[in-house]
């Protein structure tokens, strides 16, 4: 109960607020008014990290780039990787403290793995051609895995937060789908204003359509529980019917590739296919596509449809490598990855520095009308082959073993498990995993917070699911206690 004393310092801490903050209204010093919610986040940084962890999620798809701002010409996300980089200092000094989270999430394979990931690319961050390039690289890498898994791991022990997270993230990328879908409007919702209009809080149409397929697996799942009451579920009907506009008027090609193969694979798996089985068929197609290359280039030279305002024609044009531009100019960045990978097998040229360095391994008749050497247009469009020239040919190993060893978790767990509200949970996180790996093919959103907050939050969900919730039937009904890391 609030004393006297206490009810009076209250009004006197208001009343010296409201003052300060009056005066430096006057003399135009605006941030003062921040301090209550700057009090808040570093209280929740020590005190409740889940609740700071869930604000830094919902600010994920809101978080503006400083370089698409033009200030300072700096890749920094802001509220975001502050925050990250804030949470990512107390987790080490915690753990240096002895204040430990449970020893199974550092010890699960998916965990060992990412300690070899991240070392590797900590070395080839000192061999790197521009080691504080790499190095700022290195560091954000490790805030996005050390907050968005490690603690979110720790957190999804409370099963009911899994959701929490899902919808913490999925709402305000429905406020920004409504505010792009709007703006595109006034423009009759053609193709290429289509490219921008998502602008300030993602930089192009791909990284936006690549975390809207992301979410579109969970929003189907929530959708399918039975656990949601009469009002949430028409809600998220509402949700998922401005999801699935927001995809279509993307005109992301990727995206919607990515999605088909998410629904077939979820074919084979409520099938019972084995992991090994369509492991072995892709490797089939995938040295049948190496050995007939020559053949299937004629054949896809003569596809003279490029991208356009229809969607029909937009989706037949996914395979002309003829005349349409951004699929050459993808093609000029593989063939710029594969001669970096040739001149430096072994450590390649540095995390993060391709866009720096490939300009010169542009050949003549790769380059297009929209070709550039000012490190302006993107990077290697590839979450494999841009490791492959930066980290040399460990650092294409590393995601390749990634998505085998999330795909050996997740088949596992979806067919051992049977209960249905967790069969939903590994099914929707694996599947929007799964968008990204086929989306990681032709494009590349891990450095960004957009892109990371879902990745390595769907690698925890199952990583979670493994350790906390497995074979349990209603795990739903298990309530953590508080998170105070």
């Amino acid at each position: 109960m609030i004393t006297r004393q206490q009810h009076l310092w209250n009004w006197i801490t208001a009343g010296a607020f409201i003052a300060m903050n009056a005066v430096c209204v006057a003399l135009e010093f605006y941030f003062f008014a921040l301090l209550p919610l700057v009090l808040a986040i570093v209280w929740a940084a020590f005190m409740r990290l889940d609740w700071l962890m869930f604000f830094i999620v919902a600010c994920v798809p809101f978080s503006l780039n400083l370089e698409q701002m033009d200030l300072g010409g700096i890749g920094f996300y802001l509220p975001t990787e502050p925050l990250l980089a804030g949470v990512l200092i107390i987790f080490i000094f915690k753990l240096l403290s002895g204040k430990s989270i449970d020893r199974r999430i550092f010890l699960h394979p998916v965990s060992l793995f990412l300690y070899f990931y991240l070392a590797w690319m900590a070395i080839t961050s000192l061999t790197s051609e521009m080691p504080v390039v790499s190095l700022k690289f290195l560091l954000v890498k490790m805030w996005f895995i050390a907050g968005f898994y490690f603690i979110m791991v720790h957190i999804f022990q409370n099963f009911g937060n899994i959701r929490k997270f899902y919808l913490t993230y999925l709402i305000p990328l429905i406020g920004v789908i409504s505010y792009t879908v709007i703006r595109h409007a006034g423009y009759g919702f053609e193709k290429d204003p289509g490219h921008w209009v998502m602008e300030p809080f993602f930089k192009d149409h791909t990284s936006y359509g690549a975390v809207l397929a992301m979410f579109f697996p969970v929003a189907v799942a929530m959708l399918l529980s039975r656990k949601m009451n009469p009002l949430l579920r028409a809600i998220l009907l509402i949700f998922f019917g401005v999801l699935c506009i927001g995809i279509i008027l993307s005109y992301t090609r990727a995206a919607w590739v990515s999605i088909a193969a998410a629904g077939a694979l979820m074919v084979f798996m409520l099938l019972r296919i084995k992991l090994r089985t369509l492991v072995v068929v892709f490797a089939a197609l995938v040295s049948f596509v190496w050995v007939a290359q020559d053949q299937l280039l004629i054949s896809l030279e003569r596809n003279k449809q490029d991208s356009s305002d229809d969607l029909a024609e937009h989706v037949e044009s996914i395979s002309n490598v003829s005349s349409d531009a951004s699929n050459l100019e993808r093609l000029n960045r593989w063939n710029c990855a594969l001669a970096m990978f040739e001149q430096r097998p072994v450590v390649g040229w540095g995390p993060g520095v391709y866009q720096f360095v490939y300009a010169p391994f542009q050949r003549s008749q790769d380059l297009t009308i929209i070709s550039t050497n000012n490190a302006d247009g993107g990077n290697a469009h590839s979450e494999y082959l841009g490791p492959l020239s930066e980290q040399g040919v460990l650092g294409m190993a590393n995601m390749v073993f990634l998505v085998l060893l999330i795909s050996a978790l997740a088949f596992r767990l979806a067919y051992t498990n049977t209960s249905y509200e967790l069969k939903l949970i590994i099914f929707s996180s694996f599947l929007g995993l799964i968008t990204y790996f086929v989306h990681g093919v032709l494009n590349n959103y891990l450095d960004t917070d957009k892109a990371s907050a879902p990745f390595w939050g769907f690698i925890a969900v199952l990583v979670a699911v493994d350790i906390f919730h497995n074979g349990k039937e209603k795990p739903e009904e298990e309530q953590a206690g508080k998170i105070s890391l």
